[in-house]
């Protein structure tokens, strides 16, 4: 169940805004069916109610230098929970990693990192992620192509 009550112009406002973040309000106004005054308070509150997280601009990797993806698998130890906590801390600090979730099966944490290339990729294994508290076993495993990039999020199970 969603945490907030979205009627239908809500759910066209957040898929014009997945898909064009950069739309003015009198555009997005136009593309959803409201005037404007309606469309700007209704894009604030879902801003304040924390819907609306920010607004970002996608840049392909590759054209900003790092050319290598590689998905993580990070075991840690179990019987130290302030290790653990440590851990999420220092890498949810690390700018080469873009993405980072709590998960079950072989691995603890499953992290997505983006170097420039696999000598960028041994440095920061090395020198940073084998180095952060309670690591017990790391697996790596290295993008050859990217079939779907990040998406926006599907919103059809909210009704129309």
């Amino acid at each position: 169940m969603p945490k907030h009550e979205l009627d239908a112009y809500d759910r066209r406002i957040l898929e014009a805004l997945q898909k064009n973040g950069r739309l003015t309000n009198v555009e997005l106004a136009e593309q959803i069916g409201l005037s404007p005054s309606p469309c700007l308070r209704r894009v604030r509150m879902l801003e304040e109610s924390g819907v609306i997280q920010g607004y970002e601009a996608r840049l392909a990797p590759d054209e900003v230098g790092l050319g290598l993806t590689v998905f993580v698998g990070v075991k840690v130890e179990r019987h130290h929970e302030r290790d653990a906590d440590q851990f999420r801390k220092e890498v949810s600090a690390l700018p080469e990693v873009i993405a980072a979730h709590l998960v079950s099966g072989e691995s603890d944490f499953l992290l997505q990192v983006v170097v420039p290339d696999l000598r960028g990729y041994e440095r920061f294994l090395l020198g940073t992620l084998l180095k952060l508290p309670g690591v017990k076993d790391i697996r790596s495993n290295f993008a050859i192509q990217t079939v779907k990039p990040q998406s926006p999020l599907p919103l059809d199970h909210l009704g129309k």
